[in-house]
């Protein structure tokens, strides 16, 4: 195919550009003309707001003001309780330690609940608690909710009832977990009642 700059001659002779005869996708598109002043909008521009990018840590934004003080000395005790009788303050039993030498000493049972305690003759006011729930009652789930129910029954009755002065370790038995909460609590308050006598 010839190229669409030569020229065809007609029979007059005279020269026409052989673009006119050009197929329409070789014909050159019209010239766009450059946005005049006036299509031009007198509106100014808004600002874009800075993007907000999210904070590492969720108190950056609080000024130093607002932060509290930093806490000082050591960490306070695990407490189960208010004092008792004023003096007396209930703190949790962890070291294993504590745990044999509190089963060596006094121990009762009574429906779903297993104390030990044992006196430590310090002369202090202090309350030690454990809790201890073993693969005979069942499995994880079930020991779980065993010594969650034996904590809450002794935020219940240790003010009450446990001697201060000693350390008491309450074990889980086979239907702490299910047993109405009633007669769980009655449980323990026996338990607890029975020891006293004997420390």
């Amino acid at each position: 195919m010839r190229s669409a700059a030569l020229t065809l001659t007609l029979r007059a002779g005279s020269p026409i550009p052989a673009r006119s005869f050009a197929p329409a996708r070789y014909r050159a598109l019209p010239a766009l003309e450059p946005p005049s002043e006036a299509d031009l909008s007198t509106v100014p521009a808004r600002a874009q707001a800075p993007p907000r990018l999210p904070l590492t840590h969720g108190d950056q934004e609080r000024s130093e003001g607002d932060r509290p003080p930093p806490r000082q000395g050591p960490q306070a005790p695990d407490r189960l309780s208010p004092p008792v009788g004023g003096d007396a303050v209930i703190e949790r039993l962890r070291k294993r330690q504590d745990f044999l030498a509190a089963a060596k000493a006094k121990a009762c049972a009574a429906g779903a609940v297993s104390t030990q305690a044992r006196n430590r003759g310090d002369g202090t006011s202090l309350i030690r608690i454990g809790f201890t729930a073993t693969r005979r009652i069942g499995g994880a789930v079930t020991r779980n909710r065993a010594k969650r129910r034996l904590r809450e029954a002794a935020r219940l009755l240790a003010p009450l009832h446990a001697r201060p002065g000693c350390d008491y370790v309450f074990i889980a038995r086979q239907g702490t977990a299910t047993r109405p909460w009633a007669r769980l609590l009655d449980d323990m308050r026996t338990t607890l009642q029975r020891l006293a006598a004997d420390l």
